[in-house]
């Protein structure tokens, strides 16, 4: 098989195992969407989910986290780590989208990676999830695993792994392939002990098919 025919493979298979392809991160606006995905950097989304309730419900706008006290901020998220920088970006992120966007949140990966905090990682997501956009993909470290795993790239930077993966993929099928990833990599393709007995790649994975001298 190609390394398209692969993706093809693996997407339809992703699909039918994980339907339902939502992100993990609590959110009820785009906004908050954005915070959640900053707060998510080193720090799992389950420990998000239990901070962001305090925040969202003492923070209810744009102008409220533009106006916020960062101390105040650091406080509600400091469990999550890495925090001090955190509640800055979170609050220069609502400075900059009232200032110089209007209060909308940029819908392309360029202008949101100008957002503090915002990487290339959160951009795709933002711009999948929130705007639709075809063939948005988001590199986070499931989805770098089990690309290489795969066979689908060679490398582990974030970047090279989109832009290698991106053609591969179909564009409307890319953002919730990469959440199913993550469902995948939890369940299945972990980082150790992955299930490769079970799993329902195994046939058109390279990293089984090398370890098992199958041809």
């Amino acid at each position: 098989m190609t390394k398209k025919q692969t993706a093809h493979e693996a997407v339809l298979r992703l699909k039918n195992r994980y339907p339902g392809a939502v992100c993990s991160l609590n959110a009820d606006n785009p906004f908050e969407l954005l915070i959640s995905v900053r707060l998510s950097a080193q720090c799992t989304d389950a420990r998000v989910n239990l901070i962001t309730p305090e925040l969202f419900s003492k923070y209810k706008t744009l102008e409220d986290y533009a106006s916020a006290d960062v101390t105040d901020v650091e406080n509600i998220i400091r469990s999550c780590g890495f925090f001090r920088q955190k509640a800055r970006d979170i609050i220069g992120m609502a400075q900059m989208i009232l200032n110089e966007y209007g209060g909308v949140i940029p819908d392309s990966v360029e202008e949101l990676t100008r957002l503090p905090g915002v990487g290339r990682k959160t951009a795709n997501l933002i711009a999948g999830d929130v705007y639709k956009m075809p063939g948005a993909v988001v590199a986070d470290t499931h989805y770098i695993r089990i690309s290489n795993r795969l066979g689908l790239v060679s490398t582990r930077d974030p970047f090279k792994v989109e832009k290698e993966t991106r053609p591969l993929l179909p564009p409307e099928e890319s953002n919730d392939f990469c959440h199913r990833c993550v469902l995948f990599g939890r369940e299945i393709c972990s980082a150790r002990n992955p299930k490769c007995g079970i799993c329902p790649l195994n046939d058109i994975c390279k990293e089984y098919k090398e370890n098992n001298k199958v041809k």
